[in-house]
């Protein structure tokens, strides 16, 4: 059985984190215990015609913490500023962030983890008190200015909460939300509605063998969707079958639970090189010639999530499950001493 197609919304070169993002509340899949808490918030704040409390999501990437600030921005009817961690180098850059704000406008961090500590130390009156301070010049002559700041309402974003300082985290009074992975089942509801979106006629076998690959995360489902469009009018008749979307996912090297080719081969280096573990992440970083945040912000939370890896307090260790999907012989303990 397949899923009719609808005429596509918008154009196709439009990018996937503008065209496939719910526009309503309802529309919004998954998250189900965060949406019900975010919905109490939004219809305090405006029964009390006050802004919403500072918000906090943290987990993986792709997960939709994003979009929520998106949905949380319509639904409160307020303008939404977007910057990042990076974005903000300057005590300046802040201030003129701030200053620009509007009673009940939103500003929205995202990589929150990124901000440094000067920036950090700038936010807490401005996120507590609603002022701003400047301090002017340098030495016996400096002079600080206090600058108010109308009502507003941060969101923030990260997929490291523990890199935020504690200070920092206690600031958010509406709340500290972690975004879990998705199940299967939301991950299908998401596919069928955004191939509805971009106009594909996909079978119900081919979404859930999509949805089965795609790490239980909404971005790399749509992103997978799209590339399996791409294989299908290539090489078939533009439908999304079951026997286009494994060509697809195998073309990118996507196994049959989801991992990719650096997955695999971090697992196997943690395996082949280190017996299975116990390694360090910086160790493990340097075999596989990858930065340690990769690592840790990328890959982890999927194996983590698969029960591939364990990580313990003298290192990452593989399990069984992770030698029996590669497909390796564990070593005995006096295999490895000898090894």
């Amino acid at each position: 059985m397949s899923i009719p197609a609808k005429q596509p919304q918008n154009q196709e070169d439009i990018a996937l984190d503008s065209t496939l993002r719910p526009n309503r509340w309802d529309e919004y899949i998954g998250q189900k215990s965060i949406k019900e808490n975010l919905r109490i918030l939004i219809d305090a704040a405006k029964k009390r015609s006050s802004p919403l409390e500072h918000l906090l999501f943290y987990g993986p990437a792709g997960l939709g913490k994003t979009t929520l600030a998106h949905l949380i921005s319509r639904e409160m009817g307020s303008q939404m500023k977007v910057t990042s961690g990076p974005a903000i180098e300057r005590v300046g850059d802040l201030a003129s962030i701030l200053t620009n704000l509007s009673t009940g406008d939103i500003l929205f961090i995202d990589e929150a983890h990124r901000l440094n500590k000067m920036i950090e130390e700038i936010l807490y009156p401005a996120m507590e008190a609603g002022s701003l301070d400047i301090i002017i010049g340098k030495g016996p002559a400096a002079r600080t200015i206090q600058l108010e700041l109308p009502p507003f309402t941060l969101i923030a974003a990260t997929t490291r909460i523990a890199m935020l300082s504690s200070p920092l985290r206690s600031r958010f009074s509406g709340g500290i939300y972690r975004l879990e992975f998705y199940t299967n089942e939301d991950v299908e509801k998401i596919i069928r509605r955004s191939a509805s979106i971009l106009g594909i006629t996909i079978e119900n076998a081919a979404v859930m063998e999509i949805a089965k690959r795609s790490r239980y995360t909404p971005r790399v489902a749509n992103h997978l969707l799209k590339r399996c469009r791409d294989v299908a009018i290539v090489k078939g008749d533009g439908i999304v079958s079951l026997k286009i979307a494994k060509m697809g996912l195998d073309l990118l090297d996507i196994d049959e639970v989801g991992l990719e080719a650096e997955d695999r081969r971090i697992l196997d280096i943690l395996i082949s090189k280190f017996g299975g573990g116990p390694v360090g992440l910086t160790t493990l970083a340097a075999a596989s010639s990858e930065e340690p945040s990769t690592i840790e912000e990328i890959h982890e939370p999927y194996l983590l999530r698969l029960g591939f890896i364990e990580r313990t307090p003298r290192g990452r260790i593989a399990t069984d499950a992770a030698y029996q999907h590669l497909r390796l012989q564990k070593q005995s303990p006096q295999e490895k001493l000898i090894s």
